[in-house]
């Protein structure tokens, strides 16, 4: 791997960091008026009288859509901030070191991800304290499962354990009576 960077492999990924910005300005430039949309009520958005009257599955796809939009919305200007954020550092000399270690960034990842400003490793470090915070709050109250969970059911082996349910259930009949069964000429539950 390549760390050094020339002026010319600099100017190239200064190139493609220009052409990514001004492709997401361009998106947002197009998507003006359906962000314009997303911030007005979901009542204006669909020209609905009343979301009231209507089964919640009705709104449901423009629920969807809308909350895709601002997700992707949300990446965009995220990158559009990254991308801001590697032109000042080319500008001020800066460009090709991690922001952590100082050490140079390859420039085969800088050619990979031109905008970033972390080595692999401190990359992969600072995802790992991500990955935690965004964790549902519902692991907060959630219990984990008893000590040994399944150790019994494998001592038991050959007790009952609802595989077989349904034959000790058949033993004492079932809600069939002669009027419905499936076989002819039953007149009471024994020929059943």
């Amino acid at each position: 791997m390549t760390s050094t960077l020339t002026k010319a492999k600099i100017q190239k990924l200064q190139e493609r960091l220009l052409t990514e910005k001004e492709s997401i300005e361009n998106h947002f430039e197009i998507n003006q008026e359906s962000s314009e949309i997303a911030e007005s009520s979901l009542r204006d958005s669909t020209g609905e009288l009343s979301s009231v009257d209507n089964h919640p599955a009705d709104i449901g796809t423009e629920t969807y859509e809308r909350g895709r939009d601002q997700a992707l919305d949300e990446h965009q200007n995220n990158e559009l901030e990254q991308i801001n954020h590697a032109l000042e550092k080319i500008k001020d000399g800066s460009y090709g070191l991690c922001e952590v270690c100082g050490q140079p960034i390859p420039y085969e990842r800088l050619e990979a991800l031109p905008f970033t400003t972390l080595c692999i490793d401190d990359a992969a470090q600072a995802g790992q304290g991500k990955l935690n915070e965004r964790r549902p709050v519902e692991e907060q109250v959630m219990t984990p499962p008893p000590r040994g969970a399944g150790e019994i059911s494998q001592r038991n082996a050959g007790k009952f354990d609802n595989a077989e349910a349904w034959e000790t259930v058949k033993e004492f009949g079932n809600s069939d009576s002669p009027a419905t069964s499936t076989k002819r000429d039953v007149k009471d539950y024994d020929d059943m």
